[in-house]
Parts: structure tokens; sequence; C-alpha cells
């Protein structure tokens, strides 16, 4: 009851000041126009404070540095106010004293989280405070609601994820992981051209959605009259431009799956995938430990991180087991307990792994994988050898056709990277599309659809090609230390609020 009634008075109090704010608006709306347009910003807090930090006292006077900067107030005391500028903090000295009576009066208009542009000499203050010694000031927009406690900041989680814009204005931390996001995508195209890949667009709305197991999102289009579908990965369409003669393509883009909300899911996820001819899913085990060891030194500036408690070296080889060899290690097995179907019923029995036992040998290997091994493998880990079931797009592992030569990279009980051999055999790929039609005629929703076009692409001939996917959204949680994959999404996907307010 206590915890209502101190929601109720908190609320109350925003509520007021929400309508005080009003009314200085109103006042201003009066007088002027409420939200100007001409004030041009030509100096950055950043390089102030880079410039000028430094200097003595005296020094800084003697160089009468004029400056015209613009940020979000975000303290207030007496004379001296404190903005943000993109995230960088510079004091302002502002003493009504020396203001015309129209400044002073519109002095008093000024709140936290409004926005101000102003114009002074950039000095010091005896506490060698980099300050400017505002000389003009404009109001440029009034915050009409106030920003959190500037200690606690926005401590709601779940506010922080729907109210992002107010996250970034008071969370240092969050600005950071976005920045750091940012930097990393930028760092794996620089990678990727660099090794002589090019970067590609392919369509978002498909006909026929394919590229992976996965359940697709509908819409229609009326021109058309035809449904269509977002796409759950672009595989298809950047093989079929391997097909034509672009023999490295990557792609940095969106996906979209039809699936539940979770630390580790988002229906609408960012992925790198890239192609390239002439290479086998080994040669893509390589480039990715490059990869992400490249991205550790160059973005966070060490081959050694650190994710929610455990340590991570990249400078070191990544480890490599088949399916099998790690259920054999983790589960206690060996490696007759896999090779038929009932003997891989008696292991998910007597592992209490839940399985339908309709399902197939290498559906039921993989269950067992997921269940009991895959949290288990904190440590970089390539897992490679997939059963063909449920590797509807990769190449036969030779002289071992029951499995694929394919690979998942496994950090910290999680998957950040799936790659494989790709299957350039026109005849096989129509029979797996066929088995895959099949089942989703029986009621799997994730199963692929036959794709008459693709298959008619590798009938001009697919070279022998390696394809691999990175989920970006987990990579940044890795190299962030970050638990959630809404940490790293801007605006994440979430589930109707109860209460509006």
């Amino acid at each position: 009851m206590n915890e209502e009634n101190n929601n109720y008075e908190k609320q109350e109090d925003e509520n007021n000041l929400i309508a005080q704010r009003r009314e200085k608006l109103s006042s201003i709306r009066m007088k002027r126009e409420a939200f100007p347009n001409a004030f041009k910003k030509e100096s950055k807090a950043v390089e102030l404070v880079s410039a000028y930090s430094g200097k003595e006292k005296i020094e800084l006077e003697e160089l009468t540095v004029q400056a015209k900067v613009a940020g979000r107030i975000i303290r207030m005391r007496g004379p001296f106010v404190v903005i943000s500028d993109e995230g960088t903090q510079i004091q302002l000295y502002m003493n009504r004293k020396s203001y015309s009576e129209a400044m002073a009066e519109e002095l008093k208009s000024l709140d936290l989280g409004d926005i101000i542009g102003v114009k002074g000499q950039v000095f010091k203050t005896n506490q060698d405070e980099l300050t400017v010694r505002v000389e003009e000031f404009e109001l440029l927009t009034k915050s009409l609601r106030p920003l959190p406690d500037k200690y606690k900041g926005l401590t709601d989680m779940e506010m922080r994820y729907r109210r992002r814009y107010v996250d970034l204005i008071v969370n240092e931390e969050s600005r950071s992981v976005f920045k750091i996001r940012s930097r990393i995508i930028r760092f794996i195209r620089h990678y990727f051209e660099e090794l002589g890949f090019m970067e590609v667009e392919t369509p978002m709305m498909q006909v026929i959605p394919g590229g992976a197991t996965a359940r697709p999102f509908i819409t229609h289009h009326n021109a058309l009259d035809q449904d269509m579908y977002l796409r759950v990965a672009p595989e298809l369409y950047l093989k079929r431009l391997v097909v034509g003669g672009f023999e490295k393509v990557f792609e940095l883009n969106r996906n979209f799956r039809n699936e539940g909300l979770s630390t580790r899911h988002n229906p609408e996820f960012t992925m790198l995938e890239f192609y390239q001819a002439y290479a086998r899913y080994d040669d893509l085990m390589d480039l990715t430990e490059d990869l992400f060891r490249s991205i550790a030194k160059t973005v966070i500036g060490s081959t050694s991180i650190s994710y929610q408690g455990a340590e991570y070296d990249f400078s070191q080889p990544f480890r490599r087991l088949t399916v099998h060899n790690a259920i054999e290690s983790y589960c206690g097995l060996q490696a007759v307990d896999l090779v038929s179907k009932v003997a891989a019923i008696a292991a998910a029995n007597k592992l209490d792994v839940s399985i339908d036992e309709s399902w197939s040998l290498g559906k039921i290997v993989m269950e067992i994988f997921e269940q009991k091994v895959e949290a288990q493998l904190d440590q970089p880990t390539f897992i490679m050898e997939y059963p063909i079931e449920v590797s509807p797009l990769a190449r036969r592992k030779e002289g071992q056709p029951e499995v694929t030569d394919r690979f998942e990279l496994i950090i910290g009980g999680r998957e950040l990277a799936n790659g494989f051999s790709e299957l350039n055999d026109p005849e096989d790929q129509a029979e797996r599309f066929l088995e895959q039609a099949a089942q989703k005629s029986s009621g799997d929703n994730e199963a692929m659809h036959y794709d008459n076009d693709y298959i008619t692409a590798l009938e001009y001939g697919l070279p022998p090609t390696a394809g691999e996917g990175i989920g970006i959204d987990r990579l940044v949680m890795l190299f962030t230390n970050t638990p959630s994959i809404k940490d790293v999404l801007l605006f994440p996907h979430m589930r109707p609020q109860q209460n509006s307010d």
C-alpha cells in the first residue's frame, strides 16, 4: 500500500511540474517564437574540453577564446549551469546581474532538460572548472517533462527500453553501448572490404521466405494482390549473386522471425551474412576467429574481454568439436549411443531430454545437444558436423553423408555464428526442399518452402562456396558486457503496456 501511495505521489508531483512548465511555455509563446530555429552551433563541448581543459587559468584568459555552444541543461546551481552536448558536459556561468532585463527574465524560465544555445568566453573558475561565461543565450527547446533523478537516473529497466530517448539523455552507459555498436559495424564493413568482399543489398520482402528454418511474418502487396513475407534470412539471394559471378559478397541488414521475446531473441534483428566462392567451411572458421580477435583488439582495445563474470581471451585458438564429440564429452555417452535411433532415444530418456520419438535420428541428437550441452560451452567453441536433417542448405560431409560440413560458434552458451560449405548440387537441394515442404504440410511452421527459382539458379552452376551468418546483436552483447538483447537495440520490441500513463 505504501508503494502505491509513493507512486501516486510521484505521479502527482510530475503532473504539477509538467503543468508549471506548460505555463512557462505559454508565457514564452506570447512574447516570441517558442521554438526558434536560427541558432548556429559553432563549437562542440568535446572539442572545447579537449583543447582547453589542460590550460592554466591565466593562460586561458589571455587567449580570450569565444565559443558558441548548445546542449541540454542537466544541472543548475545558482549562476552555474551544466549542459550536455552529445554526451560531453560543459559548465556555463550565467550571471543575471550582467544581463538585460529581458534576458534576466528569460533566465527565470529555464528548467532542467531545456535545450539552450549560448555564446561567451571560455575561462576557468577558481576550482579549475572549464566554463563558458555566457554573454548571450537563447532557449531553443522547452522541455515539458522533468528528467529522472540525476543520481538514480532511469532505473526502471522496462521504462529504459520503452523510452530509450530518456535513457540516452541520462545514462552514459547506454550511450556508450550504442557508440561501441556503431564502431563494431563500421569495423566489420571495413574488414570485409579489405578482404575483397562487396557489400550488397537483397530483398527484405520476398514471395518465398528462405535461407533459414524459421516462422516468417506475412504481409500483403495490394497492387500485386499477393501475400509476401519479411525475410528470415538473405542467404538464397546472396548465393544467387555468387552464381552470377560475384565471388565474395556480404550484407549487413535486418531479418525478421515471428518468434517469442527473450533476453536472446527479438523478432527484428541485425545479421551479417557473407559468402565466398572456392572456400570451405573450415576457411570461414579461421576467418571468424580472426574477425572476433580483430574486433576485440581494434574496437575494445584488448584481445581479452569480460562478459558477465567470464573472461575470454580471443588471442587463443578457438576449440573445435563435432556435435557427437561434444555430447559424448559433456553427457558421458559413448559413440555407440548416437549411431542409431533406438540408441539415441534411450540416451535421451536416460538424460531426461524431452523428445518426440517420431523424430529422425539427427533431430534427436540435436535435441540432446541443445538441452544438455550448448549452455555449458562457455569458452569460444566451434561445433561441427551437424546432422543433415537440421541442415537443409549445407553440403554433405564426404564419407559421412548423414552429417554436413557445417559449424556454429558458441560463446557463453550462446550461438553467435552459423556457417557451412554450401550445397551446390541442384538435385540434392531439390530433394531437401521437398522434405522441408512435406514437414511444412505436416504442421511445421518453421520448415522451408520449396524455392523453384533457387533450384533454377543452382542448375546454372554455383561454384564451391562457403557462407556464414553472424548475429550482430549478440555480438554487440558480448563486446559490451550486456546481459539482454534489449540492451543493445535502440528500440526493442516490447509487450503492450497494461496501463498507459
